[in-house]
């Protein structure tokens, strides 16, 4: 994985992110289409400008926005958390950073246009530690990166709103990894458990 500019310029990212979520926490009822258009605003500043962006300074000074499907209020879900599955560990190595260790601890019920469906929520184990939720759909490889998207990655401040019976799943916040947008980055992705049999029309695509 690249190194960052700097610890501290790793950390104004990372705060940056957490308030863009804080952000879409404190928005009004209402408000959901307007909140998601804001925070993509945000989040284009932050890959145009940032020492820490994904892009590449010559892709950065090229970058026009990232490419998103239409909000859709349908898929805003309310997943029912259910924490006596069992725990099942996985480890994905991410370049010179070695195997990142990851155990599933809950498992997410929903209901979306698509019908019923559930994910597997995981904890990235290590210091800090981190609730972590990586998917693929029928749109990765075609429309959206061909090893998924993310939609929850509370390590970097990545959640929408959460407690012990139930999360909010906005499908509308889904984003890529950084590794997709440059070969540089290696990223923890989805386990097979996490494919979901049907597309997911919103979100980060790629054009």
């Amino acid at each position: 994985m690249p190194t960052p500019e700097s610890p501290l310029t790793l950390a104004t990212w990372r705060r940056r992110v957490s308030d863009m979520y804080a952000a879409v926490r404190a928005a009004s009822a209402g408000e959901e289409a307007e909140t998601c258009a804001l925070f993509r605003r945000m989040r284009n500043v932050l890959f145009s400008s940032h020492p820490d962006s994904p892009l590449s300074t010559g892709a950065r000074a090229a970058f026009r926005g990232l490419a998103y499907y239409p909000y859709d209020p349908r898929w805003r879900v309310h997943g029912v958390v259910d924490d006596a599955v069992a725990a099942d560990g996985h480890g994905i190595t991410v370049g010179g950073d070695g195997p990142v260790p990851f155990v599933r601890v809950a498992l997410v019920r929903f209901e979306c246009p698509a019908g019923s469906a559930s994910l597997s929520l995981y904890w990235i184990e290590g210091y800090g530690g981190g609730l972590f939720l990586p998917f693929r759909d029928g749109t990765s490889g075609n429309e959206t990166y061909h090893a998924g998207r993310y939609l929850i990655d509370t390590a970097k401040g990545a959640d929408l709103g959460l407690d012990h019976a139930e999360i909010l799943l906005d499908f509308n916040y889904a984003y890529h990894p950084s590794c997709a947008y440059s070969d540089q980055w290696a990223c923890p992705l989805a386990p097979r458990e996490n494919w979901l049999p049907f597309a997911v029309p919103v979100g980060e695509r790629m054009s």
